[in-house]
């Protein structure tokens, strides 16, 4: 009889652990709602073209510095996590630096995976070109105006020019990611369209840095 009723207490407690896990896995994820961004529209009040250029290129640093953008262009060995920038967990190492690369998709597949059991993170993110940004695109531990004149510099822009640039911020399938980053995290703020006309703008205004 006591090992029948061991058994029954034990057989309730795992269903009721097993009810837990499932309804913490199905449970919306936290999330705090990213801001739109400003219109291009918004900073013609500014007289000065160069004070605008500057002012328009201060929103679009909103996007840059986003834990969605800046966690992929790292200053370190490692790529990094979370809205506190924390370094990648597994330890990985970038291809770059001189140590052994790890390769991306040994556990990033080719889109967003949603996780359906209870873990620190809801979804492990996903696209066929995953990577960290080369050190020369490196963005972290630098001011805003630092990384506009990398940005500017073809050197360390991937040989693009503003046009391409521009392009590249309004329509490269990796770059959209960072609005649509899979359950759990925040995206970067506004949507990549928004991102790409103030980069038009910025160029248009003479793509003043900071």
């Amino acid at each position: 009889m006591r090992i029948q009723s061991s058994a029954w207490i034990m057989a309730v407690s795992l269903a009721a652990a097993a009810a837990i896990t499932v309804a913490i896995a199905q449970a919306p994820p936290s999330r705090v709602g990213s801001r739109s961004l400003k219109t291009p529209a918004e900073f013609q009040s500014i007289a000065d073209r160069a004070e605008r250029s500057r002012a328009i290129f201060a929103e679009i640093g909103t996007v840059l510095t986003h834990p969605r953008c800046m966690n992929c262009h790292p200053a370190g060995e490692h790529p990094l996590q979370g809205a506190d920038h924390h370094d990648h967990r597994p330890v990985v190492w970038r291809n770059d630096t001189g140590s052994f690369g790890t390769p991306c998709n040994e556990c990033h597949t080719e889109q967003n995976v949603t996780l359906h059991e209870a873990a620190s993170y809801r979804s492990i993110p996903g696209h066929p070109r995953w990577s960290v940004a080369p050190l020369s695109m490196a963005w972290q531990g630098k001011s805003l105006g630092d990384i506009c004149r990398q940005l500017k510099d073809t050197a360390r822009n991937g040989a693009r020019d503003l046009a391409m640039l521009q392009e590249h911020v309004a329509k490269d399938d990796l770059v959209a990611w960072g609005w649509h980053p899979g359950e759990g995290r925040e995206p970067a703020p506004g949507t990549q369209e928004a991102a790409g006309e103030l980069v038009q703008a910025w160029i248009d205004s003479g793509a003043e840095c900071p």
